[in-house]
């Protein structure tokens, strides 16, 4: 259970900024974490908002850069290539701290920061790129995609690679960072944006 935040943090926005930071650090090192599952927002292709809950993998301040991991056969990396602008959505209710984060996306299948995405996941990730479908295919009835021989088992690493070409890594340049902090004393809200020109985040009150 994520810990009260107190108030301290949200009374001045440079301390603001920082515990944000922090908490997006945690999120992608604790798998408990309550930030550790954003909503990621895209456009869809039909011009609807598609929404979807995925896992934090990295959070990069000084890059301004999220991480997360996607099936490069579904459907929003269909509509990031197609409409780059994104938002994710975090929620902390042990410490009425929500965060709204927006900015530009992309996909990655190869590069640098994909192969050691691949190289660091664990085989039992690995195995769910494997699904010889792409996710959201028709099915028949209640079905894993997985491989009839992956099913209840852990693949062996020759296994795994069957997967490889489906991975790929969202990155997301962050751009601004909206926040809402609830307290019985009165809510704090507050919002920075990133001045590209002076290369540093540039922050301002909201009424909540």
């Amino acid at each position: 259970m994520s810990e009260y935040v107190g108030e301290q943090p949200f009374a001045a926005l440079d301390s603001a900024l920082e515990a944000l930071w922090q908490r997006l650090g945690r999120a992608a090192r604790d798998r408990r974490a309550a930030w550790h599952t954003p909503v990621l927002a895209t456009v869809g292709l039909d011009g609807t908002p598609q929404a979807r809950v995925l896992v934090m993998r990295e959070a990069n301040r000084a890059g301004r850069l999220l991480r997360l991991h996607s099936d490069t056969r579904t459907g929003k990396v269909r509509e990031i290539a197609a409409e780059p602008r994104v938002s994710l959505l975090l929620y902390d209710p042990g410490a009425r701290l929500q965060l709204r984060l927006s900015g530009l996306a992309r996909v990655e299948t190869h590069g640098p920061i994909a192969e050691r995405a691949w190289a660091d996941a664990n085989l039992f990730a690995r195995r769910c790129y494997t699904a010889p479908l792409a996710p959201g295919a028709i099915a028949d009835g209640p079905v894993s995609g997985l491989p009839p021989e992956l099913e209840g088992r852990e693949p062996t690493v020759e296994e795994s690679l069957l997967g490889r070409d489906n991975f790929s890594v969202v990155l997301i340049a962050a751009e601004r960072l909206e926040f809402l902090h609830l307290a019985v004393t009165g809510h704090r809200r507050g919002v920075f944006d990133w001045d590209g020109e002076g290369n540093r985040w540039s922050g301002l009150w909201l009424v909540p």
